[in-house]
C-alpha cells in the first residue's frame, strides 16, 4: 500500500490549490470561497524514489452541526489513515485561534506533522511573518506559494523524507482502470447516498440540503475481481436558477465527468416524478453518448397509483432513451441497488463489444430485405457495407449510395434493428452513413464538348473532301 498524505487546515488557506499542484492536475474545484470543499479527494503524487497518496480535506471549523459535522466526519477519516499530515497555514493572515485548536488536535493525534505555510507571495518580509507560527510547536513551517508552486521541491523533499520506510519497498505498480461510473442527476436526488450505499461506507458527504456535493469527486474500489470508479457529481439545475459561480463549475465538472464515464446511472426522484430538466440532462447525456441506467430513486415511499404515473411519466417524457436500463430503488434503505453493479458490468461490455464486418453487413442486408430503403429522385438508395468505426458509444459505418437523403425514420429503423440484432444492452448505438463517390460525376459537359470537337474535325474534314 502507498503512504498517505493528509491536507488539513482552516478554510480558504490553498489546501485544494496545493493539491493540483502536487498531483500535477486540476482536479480540484479551486475558487476564492472558504468551505467550497467537503469530501475527501484523492490525487496519486509521484516523488523521485516513491509514490504516495494525497488527501485533499475539507477546512476544518468548529463543527456546531449540519452539513459542517458531516464534512468534520470526512476529514477524520482523511485524518486516521494519513502517515503523515501537511497542516496548512496562511502566512498572510497571520497566525489565528483556529489554527492553534487544530494544532492541539493534530497534537493528541501522535502523528507526524509538518507545518506548511502558504501565500507567502508577496510579502515583504517572509521570515517575519512566518515567526509567529513557531508558537504552536510543531517545528519550523514551510514557505510556500502553491498557487506559483514555489518552494514546491522543497516541500517534496521534506515529504519524502518524513514518510516511514517500509522494510521492502514494492515496486511501482501500474494504476489499473476500471468501469467508471458517474451517478448524476438534479439536485437532492440521493446521488451521494447511492454512491455511499454502493461502497458500503460513508464516503461522501450526505446531507438533507441541495448542493451538498460542489466536485466531482472519483472513488475507485473493487467487487468481486472486479475494478471500478464510482464518480459522484454535483446536482445540476437549470441555467436560469444558476447564479453562483462555484455552481456553474460543478455544473461543468459534473459534465467532464459524464464524458470520462463508460456507464452513466442518472437519478430521478421519484416522489418528484419525471420532469422537464431530467428529460434536458438526459438528452445531454444521450447526445455524448455513454452506457445509461435510469434509477429511480425513492421508490419504496410510493403508493401503488404514484407508481404507475411515474412509469407513464417515463414512457411519455423519456421515449428517445426507452434503450436504457430502468432500476426502481431505495438508496437510503438498499433496495433494488444490489442489481446495479450487475447491470454495470452487462452496458459496459455493450460499450466495449467488437463486431466483425461479415456479420453488420449480414444485418444490414436483413434490414433492407425486411424494410427497403425509400425511392429518391426515381432511385432507390442502396446500403452495401457496414464496419466498426468506434466505440462509447459503438460507432457503426455505413457505405452506400444517396445515404445522406436518408429519411430520419429509416436511419432509426437501423439503429433499433442493429441494437436488437447485437443484443446490446443500456447504450446508444451511433450510425454513420458515408457514400460512394460517382467516378463520372462532373465529366458530363467535359465528354459532350470532346464530341463537340470531334465532330466539328470531322465536317471540317469532309467539307475539303
Amino acid at each position: 500500500m502507498l503512504p498517505v498524505v493528509a491536507l488539513v487546515g482552516r478554510p480558504n488557506v490553498g489546501k485544494s490549490t496545493l493539491f493540483n499542484v502536487l498531483t500535477r492536475s486540476r482536479d480540484a474545484l479551486v475558487a476564492d470561497y472558504p468551505g467550497l470543499t467537503r469530501d475527501r479527494r484523492y490525487g496519486r503524487v509521484q516523488l523521485e524514489h516513491r509514490a504516495l497518496f494525497v488527501v485533499d480535506t475539507g477546512g476544518l471549523v468548529e463543527a456546531a452541526g449540519g452539513i459542517e459535522e458531516e464534512a468534520m466526519r470526512q476529514v477524520d477519516y482523511a485524518l486516521r489513515e494519513a502517515d503523515l499530515i501537511l497542516l496548512l497555514l496562511d502566512a498572510r493572515a497571520g497566525l489565528s485561534v483556529s489554527d492553534q485548536t487544530i494544532a492541539e488536535q493534530l497534537r493528541r493525534l501522535g502523528k507526524t506533522v509538518l507545518l506548511v505555510a502558504n501565500k507567502v507571495d508577496g510579502l515583504p518580509s517572509p521570515d517575519e511573518a512566518l515567526s509567529e507560527f513557531f508558537l504552536l510547536g510543531l517545528g519550523a513551517p514551510l514557505p510556500i506559494a502553491a498557487s506559483h508552486a514555489t518552494g514546491l521541491s522543497v516541500l517534496l523533499e521534506h515529504i519524502e523524507n518524513l514518510l516511514p520506510r517500509a522494510e521492502s519497498e514494492p515496486e511501482e505498480e501500474e494504476t489499473r482502470g476500471g468501469v467508471r461510473i458517474a451517478v448524476v442527476g438534479r439536485p437532492n436526488v440521493g446521488k451521494s447516498t447511492l454512491v455511499n450505499r454502493i461502497l458500503g461506507e460513508d464516503r461522501v458527504v450526505v446531507f438533507d440540503q441541495p448542493g451538498t456535493t460542489r466536485d466531482s469527486i472519483y472513488v475507485p474500489f473493487e467487487k468481486d475481481g472486479r475494478c471500478y470508479v464510482l464518480i459522484d457529481t454535483a446536482g445540476i439545475r437549470r441555467r436560469s436558477k444558476v447564479s453562483e459561480a462555484i455552481e456553474k463549475f460543478s455544473a461543468i465538472k459534473a459534465f467532464q465527468a459524464i464524458e470520462d464515464a463508460h456507464v452513466v446511472i442518472y437519478l430521478i426522484d421519484a416522489s418528484e416524478g419525471v420532469t422537464d430538466q431530467d428529460a434536458s440532462l438526459l438528452g445531454m447525456v444521450l447526445e455524448i453518448g455513454r452506457g445509461l441506467i435510469i434509477g429511480i430513486n425513492k421508490w419504496d415511499g410510493l403508493s401503488s397509483g404514484q407508481r404507475d404515473q411515474v412509469r407513464r411519466q417515463i414512457d411519455v417524457k423519456l421515449p428517445f432513451v426507452d434503450f436504457a436500463e430502468k432500476q426502481f430503488i431505495s438508496a437510503l434503505h438498499g433496495t433494488g441497488v444490489g442489481h446495479m453493479l450487475d447491470a454495470v458490468v452487462g452496458i459496459h461490455q455493450s460499450v466495449i463489444a467488437e463486431f466483425p464486418t461479415s456479420m453488420l453487413t449480414r444485418i444490414l442486408q436483413d434490414c433492407q430485405v425486411t424494410h427497403q430503403p425509400p425511392l429518391v429522385r426515381g432511385r432507390r438508395i442502396k446500403l452495401k457495407m457496414a464496419h466498426m468505426g468506434g466505440h462509447t458509444p459503438p460507432l457503426i459505418v455505413i457505405h452506400g449510395n444517396q445515404t445522406d437523403d436518408l429519411p430520419g425514420a429509416y436511419r432509426r429503423y437501423l439503429s433499433n434493428a442493429f441494437r436488437k440484432a447485437l443484443r446490446l444492452q443500456g447504450v446508444p448505438i451511433k450510425l454513420e452513413f458515408r457514400s460512394s463517390d460517382n467516378p463520372y460525376k462532373g465529366r458530363r459537359n467535359e465528354l459532350t464538348e470532346r464530341q463537340v470537337r470531334k465532330r466539328r474535325r470531322l465536317i471540317r474534314f469532309v467539307k475539303k473532301r
